[in-house]
């Protein structure tokens, strides 16, 4: 298996690792729902250095990442982000990424670790056809630790970063800890007020201590895969290999929000946008059980109404420790889709009632960064 620079830092706090996509990670260290409630509390520190790092730089790097993502890039400032797609031909997502508008021609993208080599051999088919391009893999001379929560903020002022009151989300700075020139971006997949740090790979073991050290007067803890995802189902985050994959498309996903049509042609666009017109056989929905149980991916869908058919399946879903019942997400029919639907969910043989509602399941307090 593959390692993070951060590996010996798991082990030295009893992680328990296991085999995510070829890397030895921590699942959890205290425990899943200890650190899901240390993230919504205080402040948790995510080794998420086993995601793709890629760069794309040069006078044709805007047009270039116009063409093999969904969203439109045009409309990035220097030293801003978004969420977008890159879909195959199909429409089908190939994956679900972040995309870094860093310096004037220099762009970073984010990808899943899974797909990390797929995204890099498509990337280089499609940028030989381009002009003023390149596309470089960094994920082994980059690291990327995630700090998430309430408390972030200022346990990132309190080990040396104090200019981020006025970082608004999904932008990002140049910094320096450590000795280390750092990458600061205003993003994460929890819902909380946090933040994504990328720097040199040798880097990571020195600020990832200083961190823990600054932050633990404010009850920072290191935090795992099963936290995380925790968290984002919360959010109704989408998860690659789960609730899409190269048989989904944006549409059926719910997440045509990334799929910028008007900004002109992209990979995909042709099939994407007579699905939009004709309708998607199919929707991606939200929904929590009416009585206690638990969803698990690849349970099924069925009809309220009898004969209860099949009409979907669970993609990802869990046990809500915020809300105290079973959440999840699924793919159904489209007059299964909105929201207040009655559906049920085969979990072992029983079927549980469970109703359709409107992401996100966790809904922070007004007010609250």
């Amino acid at each position: 298996m593959k390692q993070t620079p951060l590996i010996d830092a798991h082990r030295k706090a009893h992680g328990k690792l296991v085999d995510f996509a070829g890397w030895e990670m921590p699942i959890q260290y205290s425990g899943v729902v200890d650190e899901y409630q240390t993230v919504r509390r205080h402040a948790g520190l995510f080794d998420v250095s086993h995601m793709g790092r890629i760069s794309v730089t040069g006078p044709g790097s805007l047009a270039f990442l116009q063409r093999v993502t969904t969203n439109d890039v045009s409309k990035l400032s220097v030293r801003q982000s978004h969420y977008s797609m890159i879909c195959a031909p199909n429409g089908g997502i190939k994956d679900d990424i972040f995309v870094y508008h860093v310096k004037p021609y220099e762009f970073l993208v984010c990808v899943n670790a899974s797909n990390r080599e797929k995204i890099v051999a498509w990337l280089h088919e499609k940028v030989a056809q381009a002009q003023g391009c390149k596309v470089q893999d960094q994920s082994a001379s980059l690291a990327q630790i995630a700090i998430q929560g309430p408390a972030s903020r200022d346990i990132l002022a309190a080990a040396g970063l104090a200019d981020l009151t006025t970082l608004k989300i999904r932008h990002c700075l140049d910094a320096t800890l450590c000795g280390h020139s750092l990458l600061v971006t205003r993003t994460g997949y929890t819902g909380e007020l946090g933040y994504e740090v990328y720097l040199p790979a040798a880097g990571a073991p020195t600020v990832w201590d200083r961190l823990l050290e600054a932050g633990r007067p404010l009850g920072i803890k290191p935090a795992g895969l099963g936290a995380r995802d925790l968290l984002r189902l919360e959010m109704a985050y989408l998860l690659y290999g789960n609730d899409m994959n190269e048989e989904t498309t944006p549409i059926e996903a719910g997440a045509e929000w990334v799929v910028k049509f008007d900004k002109g042609d992209f990979i995909g666009r042709t099939e994407l946008l007579a699905q939009q017109s004709q309708g998607a056989a199919r929707r991606l929905v939200a929904f929590e059980l009416v009585e206690k149980a638990v969803p698990r991916h690849g349970f099924k869908i069925l009809s309220a109404q009898v004969p209860h058919a099949e009409i979907g399946e669970v993609t990802s879903g869990n046990l809500s420790p915020l809300l105290q019942k079973g959440i999840g997400m699924g793919y159904v029919t489209p007059t299964a889709a909105q929201p207040g639907s009655s559906i049920l969910i085969d979990i072992r043989g029983k079927t549980c009632p469970a109703a359709v509602v409107k992401p996100p399941f966790y809904k922070k307090p007004a007010g609250t960064p």
